[in-house]
Parts: C-alpha cells; sequence; structure tokens
C-alpha cells in the first residue's frame, strides 16, 4: 500500500513512535513532550520548564545549578577537577585533599571556567538553509549570525539538530567570574576509584559548589533550586536539567557497523597500553599519582566510555534492534509517493560512504593524535593555529617520553611517506628519540609556548624537536581530515540530513535530536534493575555502605574525617540513586528535580549497561547515577561541619537528624 503523504501515514508512524521507551528522550526545551509527561500523570508546563532552564548551567564538559539566590552553584566534581588541579601548590594538593571555604572571602578563583544560562532559543532554519546547500556555505551563515546576536551582549550559539534538518539559535548569559566554595576529598568523591567506575553499587559525594560572582560580588540569582525536604522514593517521576554530549542514535546500521568493526577497536587499542603506563607509573609513589592524576583519570574516562560503547555495540540484540527500526523507515518512506521510489538510496550512499572510508581510519586518527602527551597535542595545536590547551600543570618528563615513544612506535608502523621519521630518530630507538626530544623542547616553558602560540607561521621551520615533528605530519594529517570531509562529512549536508528529514515528517516533534553538548530537559523513574550479572540492584545506596566497603587503602579507603565521625552519621540515609532518565556525558552535574521543581539530586555517572545508549536508548538496565540531596545533607553537617553551606541552601533540619 502506498502512503499519499507523509501526514496521512500517521498510524505507522505512531506505531514506530510508540515503540521508544517510555523515559527516553534528551529533550531541547523549545520541544518537551509535555503530552507524553501528563500521561504519567504531571503538567510539565512553561512555568515549571522556564524556572528549571534558568536556574541550570552549562559548565565546560559538564552541567549544574543555582542553589541559592546569591550564585551558588551544585554541580558534580568533576566539573570542579580542573579548578581544584589549577589552584593546588607543592604545598596544598586541593584535587586529593578538597577544599572548603569557610567565609566567602575564602572562596577561591576557578580561571577559564565559565557558567552559561540559556535565555532564549530562535529557530534559524531558513536563515541557514537559504545561504546555500555546501557546509562552507551555512557555516558562513551561522557565524554571520552568531556575530549579530552577540552584539547583545549574550553569548550566542547556534546549534545544528537533526544532522542540518533545524538549526536553533540559543542565547546565554555568562558569568564568566566562577569561584570554588566547597569539594570533598577525592576519596570521598571517587569512592572505588576507577574499581567501581561506571558500575553500580557506588558510595561516592560526587559533588563540589562554585559560585558565580558579578562586578566583583556574589551574582543575583533569583532562579535558583531549593533543597527538597523529602528526597526521592523508588518510583518517582524526576527531571533532569544536562548538556548531554553528543550521541549517534540518528547513525544508521552502516554508521554502526564502522564504529563496532573499525573506529573503536582503532580507539581502545590505542588507549589501552597508554592507560597501562600510567597506571604503572602512578602506582609507584605518591608523589607520581598526583603528578599522573589529572592525564589518567581523562584517559581512563574516555577509555571506559568507548569500551562500554563496543560492548553495546557488540550486543546482538541492540544491533538488530537498531536494523529493524531503520528498515521500518525505509518502509514508511519507499511507500510515500511524494518522496519518490528513490528516497530510500540514501541509506545506501552512507554505506558506500564508510566502506570507502573505513581503510583510512587507523592512519588518520594516528596521525591526527597521540593520546597521553601535552606536549605533542600542544604542538599540534600551535602548528595549527589553533588555541593551545594550557591548563598551566606541570610537565612529568619520564611520563611525556614514554607517551612520544609510544606515538613514535605507531607512527613507524606507517611507512616513510606519511610519517617522515629518520630527522626524528637519528638512528636510535623511538624511546631515545622520544627522552631527547623532551628533554630539550621549549614548550614546557610556559612563556616560550606562549611565544610560539603567537608566532605561528614559523611553526613550520621550528627548530623545536617537538614542533617540527607536528610540522612534519601535518601535511599527510591535514589530507586525510580532507579527505574524511569530502567522504563522510559530506553526509552531514546530504544522505544524513536526508534521513533527518524523513524522521522529522515521520515522527514531528515526537523524535528529538542527538545530543549536541546543549541544554536538555530529560525525565525518567527513580527505579532498581538487575545488572548484567544477574544481580538485583536496589534504587538507593546508603552510607553504611560505604563502610563496608572500607578498606583503608585501596580504591575503598574511606578518609579518617569520615571515620572519626562514623557513629554519628544516619547509616541508611541514601547517598546515591538510580533513576531512568536518559543521560549523556555532559550531563555530569546536571540537578534532578521532583515535580515540584526541587532539587533532589545532582548526576554524576552512568552505569556500564548505560553507555550503549549514545547508539540506542534503553530503561531495561541503563541508569543515570545520582547523588542523593539526603546524603549531601548528612555530610555537610556532621563530616564536614559546613554550617555556612547549610544556612544558604536551607536544608531542612531532618536530613540531618539520625
Amino acid at each position: 500500500m502506498r502512503c499519499p503523504a507523509p501526514l496521512l501515514c500517521l498510524p505507522l508512524a505512531v506505531s514506530m513512535a510508540a515503540s521508544a521507551q517510555a523515559d527516553e528522550g534528551l529533550w531541547p526545551y523549545n520541544q518537551f513532550p509535555a503530552d507524553a509527561v501528563k500521561k504519567l500523570g504531571f503538567n510539565a508546563d512553561a512555568a515549571f520548564l522556564d524556572h528549571l532552564r534558568l536556574s541550570s548551567v552549562k559548565l565546560p564538559g559538564g552541567s549544574g545549578a543555582f542553589v541559592s539566590p546569591t550564585g551558588l552553584l551544585l554541580t558534580a566534581r568533576q566539573a570542579a577537577g580542573d579548578c581544584l588541579t589549577g589552584l593546588s601548590t607543592a604545598q596544598r594538593n586541593y584535587y586529593m585533599d578538597g577544599f572548603q571555604a569557610s567565609v566567602p572571602a575564602d572562596e577561591l578563583p576557578c580561571g577559564g571556567v565559565n557558567a552559561e544560562v540559556l535565555m532564549g532559543i530562535e529557530d534559524v532554519t531558513a536563515k541557514v538553509k537559504t545561504a546555500g546547500q555546501t557546509l562552507a556555505q551555512r557555516n558562513a551563515a551561522i557565524a554571520a549570525l552568531e556575530k549579530d546576536c552577540a552584539k547583545s551582549g549574550d553569548a550566542c550559539s547556534v546549534v545544528r539538530l537533526f544532522s542540518g534538518g533545524r538549526y536553533d539559535l540559543y542565547r546565554y548569559k555568562r558569568y564568566a567570574d566562577i569561584r570554588l566554595v566547597f569539594a570533598p576529598e577525592y576519596t570521598a568523591a571517587f569512592f572505588g576509584k576507577e574499581r567501581d567506575s561506571i558500575s553500580y553499587l557506588r558510595y561516592g559525594l560526587n559533588i563540589a559548589f562554585l559560585r558565580a560572582y558579578e562586578n566583583g560580588k556574589p551574582a543575583a540569582t533569583p532562579n535558583y533550586l531549593k533543597w527538597s525536604a523529602e528526597g526521592v522514593r523508588e518510583g518517582d517521576l524526576v527531571f533532569a536539567a544536562g548538556n548531554p554530549a553528543p550521541t549517534s542514535r540518528l547513525s544508521t546500521s552502516a554508521q554502526l557497523t564502522f564504529y563496532r568493526d573499525t573506529m573503536l577497536p582503532a580507539i581502545l587499542g590505542r588507549l589501552q597500553p597508554r592507560v597501562t603506563q600510567w597506571n604503572t607509573y602512578a602506582a609507584a609513589s605518591a608523589a607520581n599519582q598526583q603528578a599522573a592524576q589529572a592525564t589518567l583519570s581523562a584517559l581512563l574516562a574516555q577509555y571506559k566510555s568507548d569500551a562500554g560503547k563496543l560492548i553495546g555495540l557488540r550486543d546482538d540484540n541492540l544491533v538488530a534492534r537498531k536494523t529493524n527500526f531503520e528498515s521500518r523507515i525505509k518502509r514508511a518512506v519507499q511507500a510515500d509517493s511524494k518522496l519518490g521510489t528513490d528516497a530510500t538510496k540514501v541509506w545506501d550512499e552512507v554505506a558506500a560512504a564508510y566502506r570507502k572510508w573505513q581503510p583510512m581510519e587507523r592512519e588518520y586518527e594516528i596521525l591526527n593524535s597521540a593520546p597521553g602527551s601535552r606536549l605533542f597535542h600542544m604542538a599540534q595545536q600551535i602548528v595549527r593555529g589553533e588555541k593551545v590547551d594550557d591548563s598551566g600543570e606541570p610537565f612529568t618528563d619520564a611520563m611525556e617520553s614514554a607517551m612520544l615513544a609510544t606515538y613514535l612506535n605507531e607512527l613507524m608502523a606507517l611507512g616513510d611517506k606519511d610519517a617522515p621519521l629518520k630527522a626524528v630518530l637519528a638512528g636510535g630507538t623511538a624511546q631515545q628519540a622520544a627522552e631527547r626530544l623532551v628533554k630539550a623542547t621549549q614548550l614546557k616553558d610556559p612563556a616560550a609556548r606562549a611565544r610560539m602560540a603567537e608566532a605561528r607561521e614559523g611553526a613550520a621551520k621550528s627548530t623545536d624537536g617537538i614542533v617540527a615533528l607536528a610540522a612534519a605530519l601535518e601535511p599527510a594529517a591535514a589530507r586525510l581530515r580532507k579527505q574524511r570531509e569530502e567522504i563522510i562529512g559530506a553526509l552531514e549536508v546530504t544522505a544524513a540530513e536526508k534521513i533527518a528529514n524523513y524522521r522529522m515528517l515521520l515522527f514531528g516533534s515526537t523524535d528529538y535530536p542527538d545530543g549536541s553538548s546543549t541544554p536538555r530537559v530529560e525525565y525518567g523513574t527513580v527505579k532498581g534493575y538487575t545488572d548484567r550479572a544477574a544481580v538485583t540492584q536496589p534504587y538507593a545506596s546508603t552510607i553504611s555502605g560505604m563502610f563496608y566497603r572500607e578498606d583503608n587503602g585501596g580504591p575503598w579507603q574511606v578518609s579518617e574525617r569520615w571515620v572519626s565521625v562514623k557513629d554519628s552519621l544516619d547509616p541508611v540515609a541514601p547517598l546515591d540513586f538510580v533513576s531512568t532518565v536518559d543521560i549523556g556525558g555532559g550531563d555530569y552535574g546536571s540537578p534532578v528535580v521532583n515535580r515540584a521543581g526541587e532539587l533532589v539530586g545532582v548526576t554524576f555517572d552512568g552505569n556500564l549497561e548505560s553507555l550503549p545508549v549514545t547508539y540506542l536508548y534503553t530503561d531495561e538496565q541503563a541508569r543515570a547515577v545520582h547523588v542523593d540531596i539526603r546524603g549531601i545533607a548528612e555530610a555537610l553537617r556532621k563530616v564536614y561541619k559546613a554550617n555556612g553551606l547549610l544556612r544558604e541552601l536551607a536544608i531542612p533540619e531532618a536530613h540531618g537528624s539520625s
């Protein structure tokens, strides 16, 4: 049967939309499914959504929310990690020891950290698309729109949704002066360390408090989230406001095959030896651990994230569901006479493009990145004329040499054509060459690398060995980037956009766009689950579990500060809980609220089973993990004696009583 028009195919569209999970969705504020939520017994009206939007903030790589009228922000400790590291000295390691300001005058500035509040959204699809069909033409139109919007004083960004099917202009109020107020010690925030990462049950007080300032004074923030007096119970409906990292749920089955068989194995194959090297170095001494913490944490986070995605893609059920859903869309498109019988060929175009690119992926990955080496990363940025990521942290010569040696061995495997290394190796081994380069480089000197960054035109002729290596590799790296853009990137304004448009025709506003590191609203249910090992996991963990797993020195270490007040703590106070809220990587630190819009938790992770939702959502086992406000209150009152914070947050006394 042929369908005369997409809108007349409503039964088919509805049947496919109904197959989506009830709690699924990374919803833009201007597309929130209020009718679907109403079926759950709650009216999420404009006032509820506006308050949540204006109380929530976008942080670098994460999320947060105002929790007082004087600029106090609550987020996950990950979001404060760079600030803690940057403020640390040889005498005081804030990253490991934590930080607590007794009075506002003690709050410390977090250099380079901005907090942004979404003030408004405007659909600019027509303005972007009428500029032309090429990526360059649309990018030029986007730049012009952002520049014009910025004249108002707002921070402006055009967000590309549905693979270019829709473009929205986001306006943000930016707070550029952010200061550190409170962060617990590392052992409390990351209890279990890497052993418990992306697992559950969790026992982490993974939070941090920051404060936004304006004109040297705490910012006035009348929109903020009030502390819930009750917390959550299993079965409660909750909402989260975050900035989920890019997802790939609109990816075709051909793309998923490429990720599963080529891209992810290539990335993991490079990360695994580097993680092993850094772990070995960090385990040698306390000083090594401090020096390694930032880089090792970043490598582990990427490794575990990509490994979880690969595990999901190797799940036959997930791939089968994706393939089946895609087939149903293709049949619906083929049945629409207005789209034409050739419409389904776009899926073939995607498959052909990825088959063509696949043999070049490994070389592309190697020439364009050297995981674990900050020095080489900076050198590449200087050569490419990009802004240099300069955290100001000291370099570890031994590990920089090890990472560079690992990279040189990868380059040697590519051959001399694209990786001319004869002059670099100078007849020695990769390790010898790396040690020589790291010892001699000027990149370790902040003033010298600043000069090199300003004089980028001389990078190609630089006498600095690491910069010279990056310059020698850049022609081949640039060629592969260009080929990737021509073969795969071009799909973003051709086949991928067509597929996204077909989905928009079929589902309309019931289909949400992929994550894009921009503000979204998510909802779900507080709910336990049965994990991959067939173990039933409760919806919440309690403070007593932390002491039950305590091992005084391994990953489950409880600090003396906690041990000394153990008998006064409420053993059944919930510390962490899980929900079916659909989250992405940038949601770390996102506030979780109840039906009244009151704060009940802070998102800080997802379980192992949640990682494949990058490609396809399921609430069978995937769970978001949150710190419970009752555990936060108990810790602030009895462990940290943070009376000033307790007063500012107006935390109900019941949260602190045993």
